[in-house]
């Protein structure tokens, strides 16, 4: 049994929360907000963003950072992506050295391109800083229905100590030390998925879906593997099997504010009526910019960009990528005579 603290009372840290608490470990919970705190202690449960999953009444739940910080066994970041920077430098006082740190939120952070777990490295330097990742919406970990992630670190042997911790009969955890390429697979496959809400908004079909599932990964694969990332990484569950989830599930934030889009709202308009952190929208700006600095083609993210920043009309934006010239599918296939 280990002693957890998850920073962060979203509805993503309530589920793994619940999760560890099954797995027998004592687990407290940080948020910074003291009414979300009291609300948490009172009902037991996140009614606006996890409804029907329960706490334990032997989960702690405080405000105090040090509370949930000294004297854990590891530490769980699920701060959504652009509040890891500073949640990180507010935690760096109280992590020990060689604290383990698992984020699991997704994102790239726009003024420096940096990944989320750059981002902790940088201002938490003495920890041992994970990952987990993979197709895994809060809603369906909460019901304990079955669902299958990634942990990423450094060494083995975190990663090995952190899958034992996680792994339960509903929640498997495979192991990879391709860090970069989970985060990249992550916060890439959120901007995708603004497009196949989009297409779904505008009424195209499941054509228009698959087409934008699979030109996606290649896209998100072209980049990460210019980067550093592993191919064996974008065809697994951090690449092409969260790509799936977020582009087709009800659950999915960015899947919806697209949707939305496609029906002729507003970008803050969807935003707003999501209520809650879409990640796509402050990933979108940085996969641009990264996609420019290592020279990839990333056609879809570009006009996400431009339906997002510029008021590009989405049914223009799908017939300009439609109507892209033509091509080989794949350089690296050709044929052995011309």
């Amino acid at each position: 049994m280990a002693n957890v603290g998850v920073l962060g009372a979203g509805s993503w840290g309530t589920a793994l929360s619940v999760l560890l608490h099954d797995n027998g470990h004592e687990v407290t919970i940080w948020s910074i907000d003291q009414k979300e705190v009291e609300m948490l202690n009172t009902k037991r449960e996140h009614e606006a963003k996890l409804p029907g999953v329960k706490l334990a009444k032997e989960v702690v739940i405080t405000n105090e950072l040090n509370h949930a910080i000294n004297g854990k066994d590891f530490l769980v970041l699920a701060v959504p992506s652009i509040f890891t920077r500073s949640t990180a430098r507010k935690m760096s006082p109280f992590v020990a050295e060689g604290q383990m740190i698992v984020d699991v939120a997704k994102g790239i952070e726009e003024a420096t391109l940096m990944t989320l777990s750059e981002q902790i490295h940088q201002e938490i330097p003495q920890a041992d800083v994970a990952v987990l990742s993979g197709p895994s919406h809060a809603e369906e970990v909460g019901r304990k229905l079955p669902t299958t992630c990634v942990i990423g670190a450094k060494t083995k042997k975190t990663a090995e100590y952190l899958q034992s911790m996680f792994n339960s009969r509903v929640f498997r955890v495979y192991t990879s030390p391709d860090i970069l390429g989970i985060e990249l697979g992550g916060a890439l496959k959120n901007v995708i998925a603004l497009a196949a809400g989009i297409a779904d908004g505008l009424g195209y079909g499941d054509n228009t879906k698959a087409a934008l599932i699979t030109r996606g990964i290649a896209e998100i694969a072209r980049l990460g593997m210019k980067m550093g990332g592993k191919l064996e990484t974008f065809t697994g569950l951090t690449g092409i099997g969260d790509l799936i989830v977020t582009c087709a599930s009800v659950h999915s934030r960015n899947r919806k504010a697209g949707y939305l889009m496609g029906q002729g709202k507003s970008m803050q308009e969807a935003m707003d009526e999501v209520n809650m952190v879409v990640e796509g929208v402050y990933s979108a700006k940085a996969a641009a910019s990264l996609a420019k600095k290592y020279d990839v083609p990333m056609p879809i993210v570009e006009e996400i960009n431009r339906i997002l920043f510029k008021g590009k009309d989405p049914k223009k934006a799908v017939d300009d990528l439609m109507l892209r010239e033509s091509k080989i599918e794949n350089s690296s296939l050709l044929w052995e005579k011309e």
